[in-house]
């Protein structure tokens, strides 16, 4: 026998070098291989579905390796090798499920299914791979598969005691057998008849059913589902407390049991007669395949690591775009921020240039009035009471005459010292705005003045006015605005720099609405305080008061 193997795998060799193997001669080595396990010669099978299985496996043929992988795993399953039959049988699924062999796959998962609920007792993953055979009867259309699986679900069901879920099956199966159902099934069908009645409590039908099936049993060839009759019709005679009855049949199980054992063996020894011991064949079988994968996986290597490359060149495409893409608009967010801070600026400088102007519009006008006009007007009070006094007359024209030159007079110098305060100009900013402070506190409002700088301290000029109206400006914000009781002008001298604070106890505003609020000016102190290089922070709630911080660098005289 070792020689008729050798002799057979070194023809295989020479046939395999030779000849390339159309698919039709793989089937017809497989359908061989299946003719001879029926037979009983599990042997030459394994040896005819392995040679097959080489061959499918060189042409690439997934239909074919799946068939192959079937067969053998069948082989397996006649000899008891659930574990092994399990394994081939998952590895012929592989394959199958690249095809649209549909006939295939519903063999695959119907064998499944078997070792699943017969072999391992697990029904529930049984079930489903029962259930995925039978969506494939239904495709193709298998009236006699149909029968053949819902018979399995059914016993499935049944083993497990869930006869609701196989009943409907059952009926199904009940209907259909006289039909499209063989004599292979019907010691099977009468049994789960008979469970089925078992399970309603009519013990006289469910009697009939065990009792039919096990009188085919002993007619036919179906020693296993014989056996299973016998088991199943001695626990529902138990059941029933006919013990006597209960027992006979029990040990005719046993027996029925004892010798389909004997019969695995006798076939696992005719395989071992012949030195192909069943692990080694696995082995074979396996290594045939990690060829072919070997090769396989070279070329499968190469495409992943073509496709991670294109994949990379892509990716890099992409980021470089993305990157392109966040660098232009980058670009365009400098260049539309760069245009605002421009636009800003000149907005800045425009109010600055106008304010520069009127400052000095109202010191050329405020020294105008003084030096010109409130002189002329002394004058004229001057020369009119000399006249009056050398000519004496006294009349009443000539004294309001000198009234309205007085008042006119006065009120060119209070307009004089409005525009530009005498305090600033004599005595510089601390006294101004110390003076101012008394000037607007009245019995509903406050002004509270504070500094820490010695009044004497002298500034720049210019430097002075501009303060003293960005002062002015916020004081009259809060006579205005506030409606405030309390208001505190701090000042200090830190570092070169001039810290101005003024607070109030009024309504406060929303600091992010005040530009748009008419009156308060503040766009027009910020941009002053930016153009002297200082800061200014405005800190305001609704009810909660306001508190402005400013600090200037000081420009002290040349």
């Amino acid at each position: 026998m070792l020689i008729f193997l050798s002799l057979t795998l070194f023809c295989n060799s020479l046939f395999s070098q030779n000849k390339i193997p159309s698919k039709e001669e793989i089937k017809e080595m497989t359908n061989e291989a299946t003719v001879l396990m029926k037979a009983g010669k599990f042997e030459k099978s394994l040896i005819k579905s392995r040679t097959a299985l080489k061959l499918a496996i060189a042409i690439k043929d997934d239909n074919s390796i799946a068939t192959c992988y079937n067969t053998i795993a069948a082989n397996f399953d006649e000899l008891s090798e659930f574990d092994k039959a399990f394994f081939y049988y998952q590895k012929g699924l592989v394959y199958a499920d690249r095809t649209n062999n549909s006939e295939l796959k519903n063999w695959l998962y119907n064998n499944l299914g078997n070792i699943y609920c017969f072999d391992k007792k697990q029904y529930e993953k049984g079930i489903q791979y029962y259930k995925k055979s039978l969506d494939y009867s239904k495709k193709n259309k298998d009236s006699v598969q149909i029968v053949f699986t819902k018979l399995n679900i059914t016993w499935a069901y049944f083993d497990i005691g869930d006869f609701n879920k196989g009943i409907p099956y059952l009926n199904f199966v009940n209907k259909y057998h006289p039909k499209f159902g063989d004599e292979s099934t019907i010691v099977a069908l009468n049994m789960l008849n008979g469970m089925y009645y078992d399970f309603k409590n009519q013990p006289e039908k469910a009697t009939s059913y065990f009792e039919n099936a096990i009188l085919l049993g002993n007619k036919g060839n179906e020693k296993s589902d014989l056996s299973f009759t016998h088991q199943e019709y001695s626990k529902f005679l138990l059941k029933n407390g006919d013990f006597k009855k209960a027992y006979q049949n029990l040990a005719i199980y046993n027996t029925l049991t004892t010798e389909l054992n004997y019969e695995e063996k006798l076939k696992k020894i005719n395989v071992i007669g012949i030195n192909l011991e069943l692990d080694e064949y696995k082995r074979e079988i396996d290594n045939i395949e990690t060829k072919y994968k070997t090769k396989q996986q070279v070329l499968l290597e190469k495409q992943s690591k073509n496709k991670q490359i294109s994949i990379i060149i892509i990716s890099l495409l992409l980021i470089i775009i993305i990157l392109f893409y966040f660098f232009f608009q980058n670009t365009k967010l400098k260049q539309k921020n760069k245009l605002n801070d421009i636009q800003s600026k000149i907005q800045e400088n425009i109010i600055n240039a106008t304010i520069d102007g009127q400052e000095l519009e109202r010191k050329k006008i405020a020294n105008f009035l003084h030096d010109n006009i409130s002189a002329l007007l002394s004058s004229a009070g001057l020369h009119l009471s000399v006249f009056s006094s050398k000519n004496n007359i006294e009349s009443e024209e000539i004294a309001k005459t000198k009234a309205i030159l007085k008042r006119a007079h006065d009120k060119v110098r209070d307009l004089s010292h409005e525009l530009l305060p005498a305090l600033l100009a004599r005595f510089g900013l601390f006294y101004a705005l110390n003076d101012l402070c008394e000037k607007n506190s009245n019995s509903h409002l406050k002004f509270e003045y504070s500094s820490t700088i010695d009044e004497k301290t002298r500034y720049n000029n210019e430097f002075e006015m501009k303060m003293y109206f960005i002062v002015t400006e916020l004081l009259n914000n809060v006579i205005k605005h506030s409606g405030a009781k309390n208001t505190t002008l701090s000042l200090q001298e830190v570092k070169d720099k001039l810290l101005i604070q003024v607070w109030d106890n009024g309504t406060g505003f929303d600091t992010n609405e005040y530009h748009a609020i008419e009156g308060f000016g503040l766009n027009q102190i910020r941009a002053r305080i930016n153009n002297m290089k200082g800061e200014i922070v405005i800190q305001s709630k609704l009810n909660s008061g306001t508190s402005i911080h400013i600090k200037v660098p000081i420009l002290y005289k040349a």
